[in-house]
C-alpha cells in the first residue's frame, strides 16, 4: 500500500501525529528504532500556569481543549485511562512570587485555572503559602505509547528500525528504500540535532532525571509543585523530578541528581519520613531556544518536514499543533508564525 506520510520517531509527537493523520484518512508509516525516548520517561505533566511569574500562555485554553478531546478519544478507543486529572498545589518560593499569585488571583482570565491562596498546608513547609491550580494532571505516556505502537503494528503502519539518512533520495522525488511518500516528517526528539536538514535549528536540549519512591506516610491527593514536583501514583508510590542539565547529555542516571531531588523533597515535605527508592530514569528533552516548537517544511525541500521541540510541555501542546500540521498538509493552511520554522530564515 502506498504511504503518503512517513514519520520518523514514535515518541509522543510522532505517535499522536500518526493517530490524527490516520483518523483523517492519510496512509502513514512510522519508523522507530525501538529505543527508549524522552516521552517514555517524562512525567507527562499538564500544567497551563507556569514559571516564576505564574503566567499562562495566550493559547492555553485552546491547547487544553485539544488535549482533552484527543486523550478522551484515545481512552474511549483503547478502553484505558491515559489522562489523569489531578489538582496541583504550587508552593510559593518567595515574597515576589506571592505578589504574582495575588495578581493572578485578581485577574478574571485566570479564574478557571486557579483556586485559592492557602497560608498554611498540613505537612508542607511553605512560608509564603501555596496556590491551588486547576485543570492540571498528567498523561500516562508509557501506557499510551505502548497502546499506539501496537495499534500501528496491527495496521501495518509501524516499522522497527533505524532511519538511515543516506538512504533517502530527495530528487527528482522523495524516496526512502521502496517507499515514495508525499511527506516525510521528522519527530526525532533530541536526535533531531543530528538531522542533515533540520539539525541547524536552535535546539536547547536538557537532560532530566526522575526518581520513583515509596513514602512511609500517606501522600496528598494532588501534585505538589515546589520548583521540583511530586506526582502521586495510583499504586501509592510517587515520582519526583525533574532535574535540568544542559551540559551532561549522556542519558545516564547520576547520584548527584538523585540527592538533589530527595533533598529538595525532604525540605518541603519533611513529614514524608524515610523513603524507599524504587527507580531512577533519565530523559533528554528536545527543548528549543525560544521555548516554541519546531514545525514546518524545509525551505528548499518542502516535502521534508519537522515536528519537534515540545520540551516539557508536549503532553499539553502536541494534540493542537498536530492539527495545525495536518491542516497544512490538507489545505495548505499557513502554520502559526510562532512555531513555523520559517521564523529562523
Amino acid at each position: 500500500m502506498p504511504v503518503e506520510v512517513l514519520i520518523v520517531g514514535q515518541g509522543l509527537a510522532g505517535s499522536l501525529l500518526a493517530w490524527q493523520l490516520i483518523e483523517q484518512g492519510f496512509r502513514v508509516l512510522v519508523i522507530d528504532d525501538g529505543a527508549e525516548n524522552a516521552s517514555q520517561v517524562a512525567a507527562g505533566l499538564i500544567n497551563p500556569v507556569t514559571g516564576l511569574r505564574l503566567l499562562k500562555s495566550a493559547d492555553s485554553e485552546t491547547l487544553l481543549a485539544a488535549a482533552h478531546s484527543l486523550y478522551r478519544q484515545l481512552e474511549c478507543y483503547f478502553k484505558q485511562a491515559f489522562l489523569i486529572e489531578m489538582p496541583m498545589l504550587r508552593v510559593l518560593q518567595s515574597e515576589q512570587q506571592y505578589q504574582f499569585a495575588r495578581q493572578r488571583l485578581a485577574d478574571p482570565d485566570y479564574q478557571t485555572l486557579l483556586g485559592d491562596w492557602l497560608p498554611d498546608v498540613a505537612a508542607i513547609q511553605a512560608p509564603f503559602g501555596c496556590l491551588q491550580q486547576r485543570q492540571t494532571g498528567y498523561l500516562r505516556t508509557q501506557a499510551l505509547l505502548a497502546a499506539l505502537r501496537q495499534w500501528l503494528i496491527d495496521r501495518q503502519s509501524y516499522q522497527c528500525g533505524r532511519f538511515d539518512y543516506q538512504q533517502l533520495t530527495v530528487q527528482p522525488r522523495l524516496q526512502w528504500r521502496e517507499l515514495q511518500p508525499r511527506w516525510l516528517v521528522f519527530c526525532e526528539g533530541h536526535q533531531g540535532r543530528r538531522n542533515p536538514w533540520f539539525g541547524n535549528l536552535p535546539f536547547q536540549v536538557v537532560q532530566g532525571e526522575i526518581v520513583s519512591a515509596v513514602a512511609a506516610t500517606l501522600l496528598p491527593p494532588q501534585i505538589i509543585n515546589y520548583g521540583h514536583w511530586l506526582l502521586p501514583q495510583a499504586d501509592g508510590s510517587f515520582k519526583t523530578g525533574a532535574t535540568f542539565d544542559n551540559q551532561i547529555l549522556d542519558g545516564l542516571p547520576t547520584a548527584s541528581a538523585r540527592q538533589q531531588l530527595l533533598a529538595s523533597l525532604q525540605a518541603v515535605m519533611p513529614a514524608l519520613g524515610p523513603l524507599k527508592l524504587t527507580g531512577q530514569r533519565v530523559g533528554i528533552r528536545p527543548a528549543t531556544r525560544d521555548k516554541q516548537p519546531f514545525i514546518g517544511s524545509h525551505p528548499a525541500l518542502p516535502q521534508l518536514c519537522v515536528f519537534n521541540g515540545f520540551g516539557a510541555k508536549g503532553s499539553l501542546a502536541i494534540p493542537w499543533y498536530a492539527q495545525q500540521l495536518i491542516a497544512y498538509f490538507q489545505q495548505g493552511r499557513p502554520l502559526p508564525g510562532h512555531c513555523n520554522i520559517q521564523r529562523f530564515l
